[in-house]
């Protein structure tokens, strides 16, 4: 009788780290959230700050809204389908569009890029690489970098948006 491959629990292990890393996450940002919450009043969205804000960040929000929108049905639908393709690029294109604008998104670091950067930088290499995967019908790396993708990409680095002083703080909660 044949062993399962030690790669298969390598994966499996992997995917447990990440799940709980996720946990780890979202508790955290449960938890934070009343002590933030007790800094602002709650009101309707402020959506004239966004109005307001430069064309480059109109644009970044706009494209993260839309990559965050599609790469959940994505996440959730069938895989391997036209839709799927079709939607498929749409996220890629959204994402290369969110990614090259924070570029040029500055304000916050006095003119300088920061660290948030490098994720940009990642997004903008990584992309390319995971469309590669799927072309090549390489479905475990394609969904790997996807999925890295749209949690570090969109959850975690949108999760900081939303950090006292930052524009969507303000919008939501200021």
């Amino acid at each position: 009788m044949a062993q399962p491959s030690l790669s298969m629990h390598d994966a499996a292990a992997r995917r447990f780290r990440l799940k709980g890393l996720a946990g780890v996450l979202v508790a955290s940002a449960l938890a934070a959230a009343p002590v933030l919450m007790l800094r602002a009043a709650p009101h309707l969205p402020d959506l004239s700050l966004l109005a307001a804000a430069p064309v480059k960040i109109q644009i970044h929000v706009a494209a993260a809204l839309t990559a965050l929108v599609i790469g959940t049905v994505l996440m959730v639908g069938v895989k391997g389908t036209r839709l799927h393709r079709a939607l498929g690029w749409s996220w890629v294109a959204a994402m290369a569009t969110t990614a090259v604008s924070s570029l040029f998104i500055r304000e916050m670091n006095h003119g300088a890029m920061s660290w948030i950067h490098l994720l940009s930088g990642w997004t903008i290499v990584a992309l390319p690489m995971a469309v590669y995967a799927a072309r090549r019908h390489n479905v475990h790396m394609h969904r790997r970098f996807m999925t890295g993708l749209f949690v570090g990409g969109l959850i975690v680095a949108g999760g900081f948006t939303f950090l006292p002083g930052r524009l969507l703080w303000r919008v939501f909660f200021g």
